[in-house]
């Protein structure tokens, strides 16, 4: 009988879905050199290589490999269902969350919220990333995410996505540019965009109106800020913009802006914990509150 320690089994884990030391290391918090020396301990121990390095230099496991993934994300499943079942008994909320959403939404949203949440649950660590990639929390990239989309791939079950806002757009240009809103550009989004119901209205209002702004952006936040330098029209969501210094929004006429759904994806093996509770509860706080307009 071969002597397996889980927390080995987190090093496959975390290389499988990593690709490489360096990533499994960061996953881990520890460094890559510890992740490597853990897996030859285990190889050693089991008698068989269970990653090998391609062509690109990504390690990818071995057919030995894989059943030790596989029994792994199942043992992985049971600790963590164990965990959900022991912190439910507790009314504290503990430990660390990393919830990942666009950056806009973080700084202008999230962050202005953050100190009464944490002020209430003092032994929460919230870990903010912000990335307009979609962050994999089947590979526990993240435990949380806010997305302006529900995701066609469910992963089997192992994510719950629940829509918790409907946000409405609108036109903003800066502040003392009212009066002439009608003859400044539309500031569009770069065409790696264009999948996006906002980044097509934006463009077909560009090209109808022949006014186009030079700048090409791709992100919320840049386009508020190129609105408030005065560089031309921006569709923004007002959950955001309503609040912000420097733009004012406009009369879109009857160009109809675009709706957009916000989603929160959870793992659904975390979902009962208290401090995803906690986080989902006051996500949905943030979401409900009224923000100032003009």
């Amino acid at each position: 009988m071969h002597d397996i320690d889980w927390n080995d089994l987190r090093h496959v884990l975390a290389l499988a879905r990593g690709g490489s030391f360096a990533a499994a290391g960061r996953a881990l918090r520890t460094d890559a050199t510890t992740v490597g020396r853990r897996l030859r301990i285990l190889e050693e121990r089991l008698g068989t290589p269970l990653f090998s390095r391609d062509a690109g230099g990504a390690m990818s496991p071995t057919p030995t490999g894989e059943i030790a993934v596989a029994k792994a994300e199942t043992i992985e499943a049971e600790v963590m269902a164990l965990s959900g079942a022991l912190d439910a008994a507790d009314p504290m909320a503990l430990g660390r969350v990393r919830l990942t959403a666009a950056p806009s939404f973080l700084s202008r949203l999230l962050i202005p919220a953050l100190p009464g949440f944490l002020a209430r649950h003092s032994g929460l660590q919230l870990e903010l990333i912000g990335d307009a990639r979609n962050f994999s929390l089947t590979r526990r990239e993240a435990d949380m995410a806010l997305r302006l989309a529900r995701p066609a791939d469910m992963a089997n079950g192992r994510v719950v996505a629940r829509r918790i806002a409907t946000l409405d757009y609108a036109v903003y240009v800066a502040a003392g540019q009212e009066s002439h809103a009608e003859d400044l550009p539309w500031i569009v989004y770069e065409d790696a965009m264009m999948h996006l119901p906002h980044a097509r209205w934006i463009a077909a209002q560009a090209e109808k109106t022949g006014r186009t702004s030079p700048l090409v952006v791709n992100d919320a936040e840049a386009l508020l800020q190129a609105a408030a330098a005065g560089l031309g029209r921006a569709l923004l969501p007002k959950i955001l913009a309503e609040s912000a210094e420097g733009i004012c929004r406009v009369d879109s006429g009857d160009r109809n802006p675009p709706l957009r759904e916000m989603w929160l994806l959870t793992h659904a093996e975390l979902r009962q914990l208290v401090r995803i509770r906690a986080v989902s509860d006051w996500l949905d706080g943030v979401f409900r509150r009224p923000h100032s307009g003009r």
